[in-house]
This record gives C-alpha cells, sequence and structure tokens, in this order.
C-alpha cells in the first residue's frame, strides 16, 4: 500500500509541476493552432484574437500553448507573453522579451533572426519543394509592367551601383 501511495503522490507531483511551468499568454489576433511547429501541418483549431492561451514550450518560431481544450502549435508573434500582456516569470518572460511592444521612441539595432538559434540554423537543410512553392509566386516581367500600368506607377531610370571595391577597415564595427 505505501509503494502505491508514493508512487500516486509522485505522479501528483509531476503534473502539478507541469502545469507550474505553463506561463499565460494572449493572442493577439485570430489565428490556427497546428499539430506540429509548422503551417503546413494539420489545423487543431482555430483561436480568436484576445483569448487565453497556456504557454507550454517554445521551439524556433513557434510556441506550443493551451486553449480550452486544445492543445496545438501557433506562430510566436501571434502571442503576447503574461497576464494581460505584462511579463510574468519563467517562460514568460523569455516570450515576453520577444512579444512585449517596445518604445517606438527607442532605437534599438537587432542582429540575426527572431525565433532561430543556432542549433536551428545547424541543422538547415536544402528544400527544392519549398523553393519551387517560392518560385511559383514570382511574377514575370509582363505582369510586373501590367500591374505598374494599371496601378499609374511611371518608369524611372535609375542609375546602377558602383562596382564593390575592397574592404577597408575604416569603421569600428567592421571590425566585429
Amino acid at each position: 500500500m505505501k509503494t502505491f501511495l508514493i508512487q500516486a503522490s509522485a505522479l501528483v507531483l509531476c503534473v502539478a509541476s507541469a502545469s507550474a511551468l505553463a506561463a499565460p499568454g494572449t493572442v493577439l489576433r485570430n489565428d490556427k493552432l497546428y499539430s506540429q511547429p509548422s503551417a503546413a501541418s494539420r489545423v487543431a483549431a482555430n483561436v480568436p484574437k484576445g483569448a487565453s492561451v497556456d504557454i507550454l514550450a517554445k521551439q524556433g518560431g513557434w510556441l506550443r500553448v493551451t486553449s480550452g481544450k486544445s492543445t496545438g502549435w501557433i506562430r510566436l508573434l501571434s502571442v503576447r507573453a503574461g497576464a494581460g500582456g505584462l511579463g510574468g516569470a519563467g517562460l514568460g518572460d523569455m516570450v515576453g522579451a520577444a512579444t512585449t511592444k517596445s518604445n517606438p521612441s527607442r532605437v534599438v539595432a537587432v542582429a540575426g533572426l527572431r525565433g532561430l538559434n543556432d542549433e536551428d540554423l545547424k541543422q538547415a537543410k536544402f528544400n527544392g519543394e519549398e523553393l519551387s512553392r517560392l518560385n511559383a509566386w514570382q511574377a514575370t516581367p509582363a505582369q510586373a509592367r501590367s500591374f505598374a500600368a494599371q496601378s499609374g506607377l511611371k518608369t524611372a531610370n535609375v542609375a546602377a551601383l558602383p562596382a564593390p571595391q575592397s574592404a577597408q577597415t575604416s569603421s569600428p564595427w567592421e571590425a566585429n
């Protein structure tokens, strides 16, 4: 009997600690919950703007969240972490740093890509199918001219950029 109580207590403790890791968040726009962290995966549910979610995990540019009875993956930029958008503790603070609005009067330099880390980049592989999908959106020169003419745009000749020259370290930024 003691063994059963110990195992049951351990299970309850694990479930309680797992829910304690969840951080609150608010959905910023109508969006979908996907079964996997990919827009090409199956849609698990729809979540409306303003819905409360519990943030369970982050992977690249995706958050695993629970909304009501549904659990799935949503784009990182579709969720503001924290209760009412205010930073909480733990995971909420990490996500909040990427999703909280900043002061528009401050200029901040950002290097890199949001949602990607070194491990994601090291595992990147060429995907010919995705490249083909991207190329399908390409407009022909005739389509571009037609669109410009319909929009009242006029042709302008722009001088070509000068040919690149060898770098000379004249700026402290180039030394970094």
